[in-house]
């Protein structure tokens, strides 16, 4: 595994020097862009828009327009020297509840790694943590930008979830939300029952990317010439007067296996 950033966890003025791993990986099937008529491959030209030519990476910097037609170009190290504690570390700030952290803020998984003779150290705030029952809130960089995560342990290992910023989420004001009904006194028994008939312990390993592999099906079946058949229909909004005809229906189907007793000879 290839470490993405390498620099100090800090909490105090303890740093802990550590390396930063991804958590995660999007599995997805990768599609190339054709020309309908010929199927050949479509690739993409950076165009200079004065010279109206490609130009190559090597020729490309990255520039910020502070003003109409001027530009100042920034380069890896410009963005370092912006603020280097900042660059090279990840810093807790605070300390919280983890059930302060509303799962709408959640946005990435990465693994921490101590480095060479920071063992002791990582152990401490890894076994601190865990007493404590706390996470720590954390600011760092990474590619150009300040990201705010919660550090927390994950099977003995101490990890940052990165989190969103208030500002970044959206607002749902435009949105049309019902309010409570005044007709759903008795669905709502029987919807909290098949809750409860549904409620299982969270096994991870339980749930995988099925709808990926039908459309892989679906390509081995176009690649062989055959047709193309939907598996299911599209579900259909059930009407207001069905509805605790479904939920009851749903309960049947759904119907949580009776304990067995042990008979006392």
């Amino acid at each position: 595994m290839r470490s993405i950033w390498k620099g100090a966890l800090s909490f105090g003025l303890v740093n802990i020097p550590v390396r930063m791993y991804a958590a995660s990986q999007a599995k997805e099937i990768s599609f190339v862009m054709l020309h309908k008529k010929d199927l050949s491959e479509i690739r993409y030209a950076r165009i200079c828009k004065t010279e109206d030519k490609e130009v190559p990476w090597e020729e490309i910097v990255k520039g910020y327009e502070f003003e109409k037609g001027d530009f100042v170009v920034l380069e890896d190290a410009d963005f370092e020297k912006a603020n280097l504690k900042k660059t090279k570390s990840i810093e807790i700030v605070n300390f919280i509840e983890e059930d302060e952290i509303d799962t709408i803020y959640y946005v990435k998984p990465y693994f921490l790694e101590p480095d060479k003779n920071a063992e002791h150290a990582y152990s401490l705030l890894r076994e601190a943590l865990k007493k404590s029952k706390k996470v720590g809130l954390a600011k760092y960089v990474l590619r150009n930008r300040e990201h705010i995560a919660a550090v927390k342990v994950h099977e003995g290992m101490i990890i940052i979830n990165e989190l969103r910023y208030q500002s970044e989420l959206l607002s749902p004001k435009d949105l049309e939300i019902p309010s409570v009904g005044k007709s759903i006194g008795k669905e709502i028994e029987i919807a909290i029952k098949l809750i409860d008939n549904l409620t299982i312990p969270f096994k991870p390993q339980n749930y995988k990317d099925t709808y990926t592999e039908e459309i892989k099906q679906i390509i081995k079946k176009k690649a062989k010439g055959r047709p193309i058949h939907p598996k299911t229909t599209e579900p259909k909004p059930t009407k207001i007067h069905d509805i605790m005809k479904e939920l009851q229906a749903s309960l049947e189907t759904n119907k949580k296996p009776k304990k067995k007793t042990r008979k006392i000879a």
